[in-house]
């Protein structure tokens, strides 16, 4: 049995592999944006090992996290799940100066990845929106672009993949895949989601316990199990680099090599 942690698991898609997990044997802390969303987090699943807090649109917050996942004890698998939607009409900015959605969707599981203790198996959540993504890695923080929110969050999808991928190339002896789970009737997906919702997490589950040789293997995208094709520029390792250092400038944490 394993010992994973997943991020954004108050609700949706972490909340649900989460039960799956914990209904398999396996042990699994959780984690929520605050103490209110803690406890539902713990309503839900009340046999995870711990939950955590942090809010992931602050980097001070995430680095914190990182120290809190470490203080638990070793993982064999993180899922970073947490996420916020396409839906933002305007360009909110945290506490850090950063667009809301990067700083949730992109750059906190780069700081996550970077500071807790290496997993055997890392999981990331991406999206077939992906494939819409900027791969040019210009204007990151749309300083000077007209915001838009779909395209920010396919943006940030983007860059999970190449966070995923490049990870894969750096550590041998981690597992580093990325998943997109479908389009489904989440609280971020949206009641008329077409996709099956019970099999959206099981993507997860299965990256994070399978013996499948498929799984063990890094550098791979799935969706329902499956290998995917990704944005051909997920697999160009100079654009890859460039995020992780662009990530290392913005964050002030610098991913281990």
């Amino acid at each position: 049995m394993g010992r994973i942690f997943i991020t954004g698991s108050s609700d949706g898609l972490g909340m649900m592999a989460a039960s799956l997990l914990i209904n398999d044997g396996h042990q699994v802390v959780l984690h929520a944006r605050n103490e209110q969303r803690a406890e539902d987090a713990l309503k839900a699943n009340p046999n995870a090992e711990a939950v955590l807090t942090a809010d992931l649109s602050s980097i001070a917050e995430t680095i914190a996290l990182a120290e809190k996942a470490n203080a638990t004890g070793r993982f064999d698998a993180v899922i970073h799940n947490a996420a916020v939607g396409y839906r933002e009409s305007r360009k909110i900015i945290t506490e850090d100066g950063l667009p809301h959605v990067f700083a949730i969707n992109s750059l906190s599981p780069y700081i996550l990845t970077a500071l807790i203790e290496k997993p055997k198996r890392l999981i990331y959540m991406s999206s077939g929106l992906h494939r819409d993504g900027d791969s040019s890695l210009s204007d990151l923080l749309w300083e000077h672009k007209t915001w838009n929110g779909f395209q920010a969050y396919a943006d940030s999808k983007l860059h999970n993949v190449l966070l995923a991928f490049a990870v894969a190339a750096r550590w041998a002896g981690t597992a580093s895949n990325a998943l997109e789970p479908g389009w489904v009737a989440t609280k971020m997906g949206g009641p008329g989601a077409p996709d099956s919702l019970a099999d959206a997490p099981l993507t997860q589950v299965w990256l994070a316990t399978s013996r499948d040789p498929q799984v063990l293997q890094s550098g791979g995208y799935y969706y329902h199990k499956q290998p995917r094709e990704v944005h051909p520029d997920c697999r160009d390792r100079e654009i890859q680099e460039r995020f992780i250092e662009k990530c290392a400038e913005i964050s002030g944490v610098k991913l281990p090599s």
